[in-house]
């Protein structure tokens, strides 16, 4: 038998007795489904990491980008009889949507593709039977005490949402937005609050309505682009789900909560425990953490550590989530407009490739491999390790499936093209480096036996 055929039957067979209820097969003899979750085979292996290669000649083609997310939308999702997603629920989706992006070619590149995103939305809807109005197209700085309320990244998504029925400027409460801020908050309507376990920066955040209600399905669609961070993919992406200001994760921790209500979700013991972390991971050999800087400032090791942990912090208070990177183009630079392009702008590249998976670190583990790095390079990775929200740093560890006309086939990394994205993370500009401000993290790293 061939693989391909082989892997088409035991995801049937293997999906049958291995899913869990929430991600449930469904049942061919059930006139009217209530529920719906992932392809059985998705389902079924949530160690797993998925790419699906799309075919778009030009970031401009709406109507080819469109058809990509709809296809996969189609593909990926089914309807079943067993409890899972109700068909009634909401549909909790995090594009990246930050500020500085723009329907405009020039400032696409920063924000998830709108076209693409539409496509996914209207594809769910007619497999599934789902109305416009249970989409809910969701960004922390939107938020009227946030950076962007009125951002241009709402260009492109404003006629999204009008098309499609999705919500995109309003709460179920009425008010827009723009509108809402941290003392007026309507709790459950507008803000939905998560305790953190084990939590090393937060103790408590909240998350813009209606990301982790209880029984709404949280999707988080990123874009695969660099940043100061790395590859910005879907671990910090989901950063955007939080209402301020805890969604400032690269402010310091006495930035953002001075003189703020919130400053009672900290942990009061955060400094010594951070530092902590720091010291052990560099001690430990994580690369680059031997920048010079302190836990309050982001571009040094120390301040990295922060970052990551509030990252982590928030990826634990989380309810399951389905993450995706949509790459039909990639972007180089400082994840905005600036980059190692003519007139030190980012450039965007067609790299044509959509990634998805279960867990946050494994996609974005084979997300930053992708784009040309060697991902044990990146602390993010071994600090989630520490803190039980993934099991493996080695990519070769991962299982990888290329998505072909709607099957999983299984590919090993040497057998996928990567696309090189520089990045200006934690620059090795110190102790008489001479690195470039835009580089590549693709240096060899002992992963051990």
């Amino acid at each position: 038998m061939e693989r391909r055929n082989f892997l088409k039957s035991a995801g049937m067979v293997g999906a049958a007795s291995l899913l869990q209820p929430s991600w449930a097969w469904p049942s061919a003899y059930q006139d009217a489904p209530r529920y719906f979750g992932l392809h059985p085979f998705v389902a079924a292996h949530p160690e797993a990491v998925f790419i699906k290669r799309t075919q778009v000649a030009d970031k401009l083609d709406g109507a080819a980008k469109m058809q990509e997310g709809k296809a996969l939308a189609r593909e990926l999702f089914t309807l079943q009889d067993t409890p899972g997603f109700s068909v009634t629920g909401k549909v909790a989706m995090k594009p990246n949507l930050t500020c500085g992006g723009d329907a405009t070619p020039a400032l696409m590149g920063i924000i998830t593709d709108a076209d693409f995103v539409e496509g996914i939305v209207e594809g769910m809807k007619e497999k599934l039977g789902l109305k416009g109005e249970q989409f809910y197209l969701r960004e922390g700085n939107l938020l009227g005490d946030a950076y962007c309320p009125n951002s241009s990244s709402m260009n492109g998504y404003k006629p999204v949402a009008e098309r499609t029925g999705a919500q995109l400027a309003s709460f179920d409460s009425g008010r827009l937005l723009s509108q809402a801020n941290l003392t007026t908050f309507e709790e459950g309507s507008e803000v939905i609050w998560r305790e953190v376990p084990g939590g090393v920066v937060y103790q408590r955040i909240g998350y813009v309505a209606p990301i982790n209600d209880e029984g709404a399905f949280n999707f988080n669609i990123a874009k695969f682009k660099t940043h100061g961070m790395g590859v910005t993919l879907t671990a910090k992406n989901w950063q955007g789900t939080n209402v301020h200001p805890y969604v400032h994760y690269c402010s310091a921790v006495k930035q953002q909560f001075e003189d703020s209500p919130a400053a009672s979700d900290v942990n009061p013991d955060y400094r010594a425990q951070v530092q902590a972390l720091y010291d052990r991971h560099r001690a430990g050999g994580v690369p680059r953490w031997d920048r010079p800087g302190t836990i309050d400032n982001w571009n040094s090791g120390a301040g990295m550590e922060t970052w990551a942990q509030k990252t982590l912090d928030n990826h634990a208070a989380s309810r399951p989530t389905f993450h995706m990177v949509e790459g039909i183009y990639g972007r180089n630079g400082n994840g905005f407009e600036k980059g190692p392009g003519v007139g030190g702008r980012a450039q965007d590249f067609m790299t044509n490739l959509v990634i998805f998976g279960q867990n946050a670190f494994k996609v974005d583990i084979i997300g930053h491999w992708l784009a040309g790095h060697e991902p044990g390079n990146f602390g993010l990775f071994h600090s989630a390790l520490d803190r039980g929200l993934n099991d493996r740093l080695n990519p070769r560890e991962i299982p990888i499936y290329t998505w072909e006309e709607g099957q999983p086939v299984s590919r090993t990394l040497d057998e996928l093209e990567r696309f090189p994205l520089v990045t200006y993370y934690l620059q090795r500009d110190y102790s008489g480096g001479t690195e470039s401000l835009y580089h590549m993290l693709d240096q060899p790293f002992d992963y051990g036996p």
